[in-house]
């Protein structure tokens, strides 16, 4: 997917770096004040700092037979703002597979990720990944 603005390349190559499961490599995309929002009020819901997501997705990570794929469709910038729709997949390792929508609003500023909003099918997401 060729990228027509600066920031959605940061987003493509973030993006990238998490669907391949290297944590310490998808966090230093990160600025260290970084924020990641999780709509809902599922058991991940809420609002993460840079430290606290991490734990998160080592803890997510640990669920699954391999990482989260997250396939980019569309990519919307301006400005800052990169907005992306989006589809994950992955199986656990208890069996299930989880394959979600997303729509992520993602500010990038001086190259870095500082926030990053995740609209998701918080159902499908807490049956998969919340649920033993």
């Amino acid at each position: 997917m060729p990228a027509d603005h600066p920031n959605k390349q940061v987003v493509l190559d973030f993006l990238a770096a998490f669907s391949s499961g290297d944590v310490p490599r998808t966090m230093g995309m990160m600025a260290d004040t970084a924020t990641w929002w999780v709509a809902g009020t599922m058991p991940i819901s809420g609002t993460y700092d840079k430290a606290a997501f991490t734990k998160l997705l080592s803890g997510v990570v640990e669920t699954l037979k391999g990482p989260i794929q997250i396939t980019p469709k569309v990519l919307t910038a301006e400005g800052e703002r990169v907005a992306v729709e989006a589809e994950s997949l992955a199986h656990t390792r208890s069996g299930r597979t989880y394959n979600n929508h997303y729509h992520f609003l993602i500010t990038v500023r001086d190259g870095q990720i500082s926030s990053v909003k995740e609209y998701l099918d918080t159902m499908h997401a807490n049956a998969v990944l919340c649920t033993p």
